[in-house]
């Protein structure tokens, strides 16, 4: 967004004088957006405009699903994997009647090459490694194609939205399961699948769907609001093996800095560590404490400038505005002007940059790295791949070199219509050229439908293999 398109919409906010009165969403939705760094890093003035256009002319009179099957739509088109309508963000009655609905899929599933591809029978009975070839009389892949344009994503990266579309049982709430509930749920209350066993036999098989309570019984994962380890530690041997699922340890009480310390302090007689983050979307910055061990000197993001689009928020938007800690409010306060209407952020470079441990380790470390690493796992593999302290195997991450927006949010309450929408704050951006993708693993290497019905997992494998000859 240039300065003109800025002002323009922030001088709506005489319009914000009608927010007041009429509690309208398209003018919150407008103004609030005027906020977000990454607005026109993929998209045009031009092209954000008619966007908005079109869910406008969507709301008036519309259902709660419309407007929210509508503006998650638009969202996505931002391409910025921090811009969505968060499930768990929003009102009680909102989410129970969006998110609540007996319209799922008895089983756990990956996208591989194209295919759903089972991984856990969950209430199916069908064995790991059947590939769901229909569903409800369409081609599963033709469902993948409908639900693709609601995830959310950084730039063109498309192997981070499949991976939101797979079911494996690591949230409260799965992404596809919400989207195929209101876009395609079933008829009868049963799913209608046509399959392919690992044996090579074709079935068909009418599947009762499943409500929200026995999707969270299958979960695997605890829940964000566990105060219980969260991570796991095994020796395979004389490798070390961490599995971290998730750092969203926002609501939690559990010390992991104090319960990874010690583990790390235990490494003495280890050949190496193998770290699994494949299940980690991001959360808070934990993988800093194991680079910390790493470097031998003060180590930042590789030449990500931090920009803003604001100094301070305007005053008659502020109500409209969650978060937890006022002082995103003020947060361009004595930045610098910036080319193109942006302001630097104050002291952002000093907020990321890591300094080494008095503790070090030196002995050789791997990373499983996958396409759901799109917030602070994106931000570990970039680092890791910079310092050069750990080989990354696996499959290419979600977020993108090009950078990403983040860091800092608002949670946007639209009164009307009770919806809320995540706004990040803070813009990262690379210097041109940088390409349009995640960070590539140093030895690539994924599952294929037989691996997974064998049980097989190659990338760890991969890993164990060289950490025991490093």
């Amino acid at each position: 967004m240039n300065r003109r398109h800025l002002l323009a919409a922030l001088g709506a906010l005489p319009l914000v004088g009608a927010i007041d009165a009429y509690a309208d969403d398209m003018a919150i939705l407008r103004a609030a957006l005027a906020l977000h760094p990454g607005l026109h890093r993929y998209a045009t003035p031009a092209q954000i405009a008619a966007g908005l256009d079109r869910v406008a002319a969507a709301w008036p009179g519309a259902s709660l699903e419309t407007r929210y099957l509508a503006l998650s739509r638009f969202l996505a088109t931002l391409r910025c994997g921090h811009s969505y309508c968060n499930f768990f963000n929003q009102r009680r009655a909102v989410a129970a009647r969006l998110f609540d609905r007996p319209t799922r899929l008895p089983f756990h599933f990956r996208w591989i090459e194209g295919a759903m591809v089972i991984t856990a029978a969950g209430e199916s009975t069908l064995p790991a490694g059947t590939v769901i070839e229909r569903i409800d009389d369409r081609p599963s892949a033709e469902l993948l194609a409908r639900l693709m344009p609601y995830a959310r994503a950084d730039g063109h990266n498309d192997g981070k939205r499949r991976a939101l579309l797979a079911v494996q049982g690591e949230d409260d709430i799965e992404f596809f399961d919400v989207f195929q509930g209101l876009v395609a749920p079933p008829a009868g209350g049963a799913h209608r699948i046509e399959a392919r066993l690992p044996d090579g036999r074709r079935i068909k098989r009418a599947l009762p769907a499943i409500g929200l309570a026995a999707r969270r019984a299958m979960m695997v994962k605890p829940p964000d609001t566990s105060d219980g380890e969260r991570w796991q530690w095994a020796m395979r041997g004389d490798v070390a093996l961490l599995t971290m699922p998730g750092w969203g340890l926002y609501n939690s009480k559990w010390d992991w800095a104090g319960w990874l310390e010690e583990r790390l302090d235990s490494l003495g007689g280890a050949r190496a560590l193998v770290i699994d983050l494949r299940a980690n979307e991001g959360g808070l910055d934990c993988g800093n404490a194991i680079l910390a061990r790493l470097i031998d000197r003060p180590l930042a993001p590789p030449g990500f400038a931090q920009k803003l689009r604001f100094a301070r928020t305007p005053a008659a938007l502020d109500r409209y505005l969650d978060t937890w800690d006022e002082s995103f409010r003020t947060l361009g306060v004595g930045g610098a002007a910036l080319p193109g209407g942006f302001i630097a952020r104050p002291g952002g470079d000093a907020e990321v940059t890591i300094r080494p441990a008095i503790k070090r380790l030196t002995l050789p470390v791997a990373a499983l790295i996958s396409p759901t690493n799109s917030s602070a796992t994106f931000q570990f593999a970039l680092i890791a791949r910079a310092s050069g302290t750990i080989r990354l195997f696996g499959e290419t991450t979600g977020g993108n070199q090009r950078g990403i927006n983040g860091g800092a949010f608002f949670f946007v309450r639209l009164p009307e219509s009770g919806i809320e929408f995540d706004l990040p704050l803070i813009g990262y951006f690379a210097p041109p050229g940088m390409p349009d993708a995640g960070i590539t693993p140093d030895v690539p290497i994924a599952a294929s439908a037989a691996d997974i019905a064998a049980g097989r997992d190659p990338a760890l494998d991969a890993a164990l293999a060289w950490a025991r000859r490093a």
